[in-house]
């Protein structure tokens, strides 16, 4: 089966037409993520494919077909393939960066948390959407030991789609927090 050529959005996606960019999106997006699917247990894809597309309309008025079907389609798939190798390396780097020295390294003593702070984190913990909330309280319970796959089957989803729920969560809690004038940045280390 051929895929139908979407260059034919080409020229209105070049002179800022977004519901072409939609079209366009609609009938690339299932197989760009489908591209991305090995990376789903080490990056967050959605992330990645949403960085990607928003790549793709930025570079799309200086786009130059090369005479093949499917020109800006396969500049997506190779600018979303580039950023998950990157975020890839990225947290490869990030934990190996954070494994301590051996048997020598200082032993980190966590200081006590704020009453108040600790207050705040479970209040907004607790207004976290269900799947969101379902996917952090089964990390924060593994405490670490078990792997997210394991924790996906057990909340009967997929690996990536836990992942995102991760994200989400993460982004919601801190949204959530920065609200309540928690400064992440100074409570943070």
């Amino acid at each position: 089966m051929t895929r139908p050529d979407l260059d034919e959005h080409l020229a209105e996606i070049q002179a800022g037409d977004p519901d072409a960019f939609g079209r366009w999106i609609a009938a690339a997006e299932p197989t760009l993520r489908e591209t991305l699917r090995s990376f789903a247990a080490v990056v967050d894809t959605e992330a990645v494919l949403q960085e990607a597309l928003l790549r793709v309309w930025q570079v799309a008025p200086r786009f130059v077909r090369d005479g093949e079907p499917n020109g800006l389609f396969r500049l997506a798939v190779r600018i979303a393939r580039n950023l998950a190798v990157s975020e890839r390396r990225r947290r490869a780097r990030e934990d190996v960066e954070a494994e301590p020295e051996g048997p020598s390294a200082p032993l980190v003593v966590m200081a006590p948390v704020d009453p108040l702070l600790r207050r705040r984190i479970e209040e907004c913990r607790d207004a976290l959407p269900t799947k969101p909330g379902a996917a952090l309280r089964a990390r924060l319970g593994a405490d670490g030991v078990e792997p997210d796959e394991l924790l996906a089957e057990r909340l009967s989803m997929r690996v990536n789609t836990f992942l995102q729920n991760i994200t989400r969560a993460r982004r919601l809690l801190a949204e959530c927090l920065e609200g309540r004038g928690v400064d992440l940045a100074q409570e943070l280390p």
